[in-house]
């Protein structure tokens, strides 16, 4: 049994233990391995705690069509050869570029701001995890996220990781119930620091490399000249719209607006006594809204395609708190369901730069018992 640091030794692996033990009696386990620290780690601890483990590298940038055959890949995960194990690699290029590229270019072009991280996770990472475990005859799969899962009252739950500056369980409240009963996640009560530590003992290769935030399919992370490349003729066919003030005013002329983002500073090719902010895309019209920074302050915004993980479909208002991106600090906030998919979510206190498109994602203390994607935020009139 490998030793952590610190005095968080016995608890984290206890912790780790408790976790992985609910499936001690399945033996084989799907990991989606992506090249990194993360994913590499969580393979280990599962052998390390006795699983035969099978990695699965899954393609998406290749310029084929999806294979539902499997290769084998030559990645070697770890130096020490009590750490390997085979990986296969499963091509799922196609539906990425239609579920995951083709989303991400349409909601630029509807105004809004995407987030492909989390719509991949639920179409692309584990519809290839379960269609690899099909194939492999596993009975569950893993990942190296940094959340937790655990059963209550029979119901598989979501809930944070451990380590609040790298916790994802925001990036996966698309999964539901069945899809968490048969996922592992071994970093969820693990810090960084103690997952980079287990892989030099691990003799992990990827144990130093650097963590990277762009989206896979960006060069460089600039979304706005992947859009240019990839939908010729888009510049110039939408540059030189209309940038108007909160009294309806032009006061300038915008490249394109798929280009800018709500809260946007930076950029706007206007001059102004005082500082603006990008505030509302009106898609329809090639519009751009500007004003000032309490402008992009409101209380309530409505959320579609909901997917209710810890609780069952609410049949009157809910009381949680909710983040409206990432790296957003949690609001308390009254959940009031608008039919099945849909629901208006009141803040108690106002949020800033409410983005449709982006996920709003409902906790109640560590737990995720829902979520969805922001539609529309709504202001109170001036």
């Amino acid at each position: 049994m490998v030793s952590l640091p610190g005095y968080r030794r016995k608890v984290v692996v206890d912790q780790v233990i408790n976790q992985v033990k609910r499936m001690k009696e399945k033996e084989h386990v799907i990991v989606g391995i992506s090249g990194g620290v993360d994913s590499a780690v969580a393979a280990c601890i599962l052998i390390e705690h006795g699983y035969r483990v099978t990695g699965l590298n899954i393609k998406v940038l290749d310029h084929s069509d999806d294979s539902m055959s499997l290769e084998k890949s030559p990645l070697i995960i770890s130096d020490l050869e009590e750490y390997r194990f085979p990986v296969f690699s499963l091509n799922l290029s196609g539906s990425f570029r239609r579920d995951v590229v083709a989303y991400f270019q349409q909601d630029y072009l509807a105004g809004r701001t995407p987030n492909p991280c989390m719509v991949c996770n639920k179409l692309i990472k584990w519809k290839g995890l379960f269609k690899g475990a099909e194939l492999l005859h596993a009975s569950h799969v893993a990942t190296g996220h940094y959340a937790r899962i655990d059963c209550c009252n029979g119901r598989y739950r979501l809930f944070k990781g451990a380590d609040s500056q790298k916790d994802q369980s925001y990036f996966l409240w698309m999964l539901n119930s069945e899809e968490l009963s048969k996922t592992i996640l071994p970093l969820g009560d693990l810090t960084k620091p103690e997952v980079r530590e287990l892989a030099r003992r691990f003799g992990v290769r990827a144990a130093e490399k650097k963590e990277s935030q762009e989206i896979c399919f960006v060069p460089d992370n600039d979304y706005r000249k992947f859009l240019q490349s990839s939908l010729p003729g888009l510049s110039e066919k939408l540059k030189g719209g209309e940038i108007m003030d909160s009294q309806g005013k032009v006061i300038g002329r915008h490249a394109g607006y798929p280009f800018y983002t709500i809260g946007q500073r930076k950029g706007l090719g206007i001059s102004s006594p005082a500082p603006l902010y990008v505030t509302r895309l009106e898609a329809e019209k090639n519009r751009v809204h500007v004003g000032n920074k309490t402008l992009l302050e409101c209380r309530r915004l409505t959320a579609g395609h909901l997917n209710w993980t810890g609780i069952g479909f609410p049949e009157k208002p809910v009381r949680a708190s909710a983040r409206i991106r990432y790296r957003d600090t949690e609001e308390a906030c009254t959940i009031i369901p608008a039919g099945e998919n849909r629901a208006m979510v009141e803040f108690d206190k106002p949020k800033q730069s409410v983005t449709p498109g982006q996920a709003v994602v409902f906790y109640r203390k560590d737990e995720v018992i829902g979520g969805g994607i922001i539609n529309e935020a709504l202001h109170d009139p001036a």
